[in-house]
């Protein structure tokens, strides 16, 4: 018999109604981003809070903030990011409209692409039979980002064999990446179910964080060729308006 994770069991209960109002709802709904985020924490990724949507702004309340709700709140966010689960029910219970990102290179690396290249991708790796493990969708330009989770190639036990890469992806270079986008040692990304400035769609799971993390390598020829095709597309369109998912 197949087994079902806790998650996703969680993922297919109903969203039945409440008879208790708006108590019950919001209380619902607290619970349902506490089990998220404890998801994400159990799957190993390292969680820390992020600023939050105020208004079309930022709970910074930094004049012109370029991310808002995206950055974490903390400078020393690689620090203070943790899969404690103690720590994170008690960040999400006192931080109630924080969102939260997930620190990338210590455990896991993220490739992050644009939705329809990522959807066109998917196809081709399930047809082909692969792996792709956890997915979320994310906020950006038109429909959005598309991101995949892998395993890290940012720690290596030996330093000189630190993984260069022309793609990596850092908080101060997002937009030098419209395209595809590798998280690794020194980024992050939103986490489901945070939620963004103004009408833009809330980040959430595709496919849940209790999926295998694959090697990078394994999904990354389908999904530069989908960005390829994607950019000879809409070259101008996107490259003029690219969104970061993470700073």
């Amino acid at each position: 018999m197949e087994r079902k994770s806790r998650f996703s069991q969680w993922l297919r209960r109903p969203k039945s109604g409440s008879d208790g109002g708006d108590t019950d709802t919001g209380s619902a709904a607290a619970r349902s981003r506490e089990d998220l985020l404890l998801a994400a924490a159990d799957a190993g990724f390292p969680v820390a809070p992020a600023a939050h949507p105020s208004g079309y702004g930022c709970s910074c309340e930094r004049i012109g903030c370029p991310t808002p709700g995206r950055h974490p709140v903390s400078f020393g966010w690689q620090t203070v990011a943790t899969t404690d689960r103690d720590k994170v029910a008690a960040w999400v219970r006192t931080l109630p409209q924080a969102n939260f990102i997930t620190a990338t290179g210590i455990t896991h690396d993220v490739l992050d692409v644009p939705v329809e290249a990522g959807r066109s991708a998917l196809g081709r790796l399930d047809a082909a039979g692969i792996d792709v493990g956890p997915i979320t969708l994310g906020a950006g330009f038109g429909d959005g980002r598309m991101l995949f989770f892998t395993a890290t190639r940012g720690t290596p036990d030996d330093e000189d064999e630190w993984w260069p890469c022309e793609l990596d992806c850092h908080p101060e270079t997002m937009d030098e990446h419209p395209g595809l986008r590798w998280h690794c040692r020194g980024s992050y990304v939103l986490l489901p179910p945070s939620t963004l400035p103004g009408d833009q769609p809330a980040v959430t799971w595709l496919r849940g964080p209790e999926l295998p993390l694959p090697d990078p390598l394994t999904l990354l020829e389908s999904l530069t060729d989908a960005c390829a095709e994607f950019n000879d597309r809409e070259p101008h369109h996107h490259e003029a308006h690219a969104w970061p998912i993470g700073r």
